[in-house]
């Protein structure tokens, strides 16, 4: 049976030499990192985990390091401001050997309050961490321990799987005083819009869809909730507000993939209070490990499967750029590349790579259609991946293309301005 305790107390439960685990973004316990924060005699304190929703002081504390599968803005600024984070490059599947291979002693976890049958629902995030989460409950030499956190929506698992624990698992218990972390949508801007209406058409009716996180992708989803059609399904590593606007608007039967018919599948969810009150006992929305939402194979066993995702900058021979700035991390691969590749096994299938255009860089504006990556620059996708790209101008499909065919295809899409430049880049290629 857990033992209550306090932030505090539990705190001082961690040694001066350490190992804490903990899940991405909706995973972290927001109390207990402030807890964490409060103490300053860590002589070696190892985290490990990634995407942290927060500013906490525990990443700048001396002896403190931080090993980040996933960065988000406050890894930026903690690495910017000397915090001793490093990113390890790896997918969001990925993350679960990791971290049993740092084999943390104490695992930490946020959840709902227990249930009168005494079970904390994971929520927000089944990802990659729960089989570590019950290692760690059933090894006498490790701890775990859960924060409760009573905004948090109670969801449940596909069948098959659990994404709750029990009472008698946890060795302690905190109750959290903060509530779920809420990630705003972003602002609607006239190019975000025309990407999103250049993807519509590649999406048929009972086409099952997988978004991923940014502007276009959600507003993909809001624009086909508010147009004829329908039948979709949903299998997507995160769930958004723009799949939730698509499932309240009857858009959304599930009844066509071929695959865990009946519901829509994801790993997490991350957005606004209204997405979290509707998952709240909601039986269509089903959570899963990462390890099968994002397998490439599973994903291809989806009929008619379209993947939306968003980019930074591709190249002429298709190379794509999307979790890196002039090779300073922003982001991370999570499942990018799953379901990208799991998208091109099947001729049905659609990857979409939205982008826009350009953007503007110290006042100058560039494209992001480039004859070739700049020095320093990390690939996210190979070229061999690369299905649909897609940006304001319009859209072509690489597949099948020559490596001169894709650079002209490419050329075609590009900002008006660039493309005289470009199409002489292509013709050498």
């Amino acid at each position: 049976m857990a033992t209550e305790a306090t932030p505090e107390q539990a705190a001082a439960l961690l040694h001066e030499v350490d190992t804490v685990g903990f899940g991405l973004g909706p995973a972290n316990p927001h109390t207990l990192f402030t807890a964490f924060g409060q103490r300053e005699s860590y002589e070696d304190l190892l985290l490990g985990g990634a995407l942290v929703l927060g500013l906490f002081d525990l990443f700048t504390r001396p002896g403190v390091r931080y090993r980040s599968g996933f960065y988000g803005p406050a890894e930026r600024f903690l690495a910017a401001n000397g915090a001793a984070i490093e990113l390890i490059p790896a997918g969001f599947r990925q993350f679960a050997p990791l971290l049993r291979q740092i084999n943390p002693r104490v695992m930490v976890v946020q959840a709902t309050p227990p249930n009168d049958e005494g079970y904390c629902s994971l929520s927000l995030h089944y990802g990659a961490t729960k089989t570590e989460l019950e290692l760690a409950a059933k090894d006498p030499e490790r701890l775990l321990i859960v924060e409760t956190n009573a905004t948090l929506p109670w969801t449940y698992p596909l069948s098959g799987y659990d994404n709750s624990l029990h009472v008698d698992e946890i060795d302690v218990l905190v109750a959290g005083d903060q509530a779920a972390f809420e990630l705003p949508e972003d602002p609607i801007d006239e190019i975000s819009l025309a990407i999103a209406r250049e993807a519509l058409p590649w999406i048929e009716d009972g086409a099952t869809l997988q978004t991923g996180i940014g502007s276009v992708p959600s507003l993909v989803a809001s624009e086909l909730a508010a147009r004829p059609g329908g039948g979709y399904g949903i299998h997507s590593e995160m769930f958004t507000d723009g799949l939730m606007r698509l499932q309240k608007a009857g858009k959304v039967t599930n009844l066509a993939k071929g695959v865990f018919e009946g519901v829509s599948v994801t790993t997490f969810a991350a957005g606004t209070r209204e997405l979290y009150d509707w998952l709240n006992h909601n039986p269509e929305v089903a959570f899963a490990p990462v390890g099968l939402v994002n397998d490439q194979a599973t994903i291809a066993s989806n009929r008619r499967f379209i993947s939306i995702n968003g980019a930074i900058m591709i190249d002429l021979y298709g190379q794509v750029v999307a979790d890196s700035v002039d090779g300073r991390q922003i982001s991370g691969v999570g499942g990018h590349e799953d379901f990208i590749a799991g998208a091109e096994l099947e001729l049905e299938d659609h990857s979409l790579i939205c982008l826009p255009s350009t953007a503007v860089v110290g006042g100058e504006r560039r494209s992001r259609i480039l004859p070739v990556l700049p020095e320093g620059a990390i690939v996210s996708t190979p070229r061999h991946h690369t299905a649909v790209i897609v940006t304001e101008y319009g859209s072509v499909d690489l597949r099948g293309l020559t490596v001169g065919e894709r650079a002209h295809g490419l050329v075609d899409i590009a900002h008006p301005d660039f493309r005289t430049q470009l199409r002489a880049a292509a013709d050498r290629l």
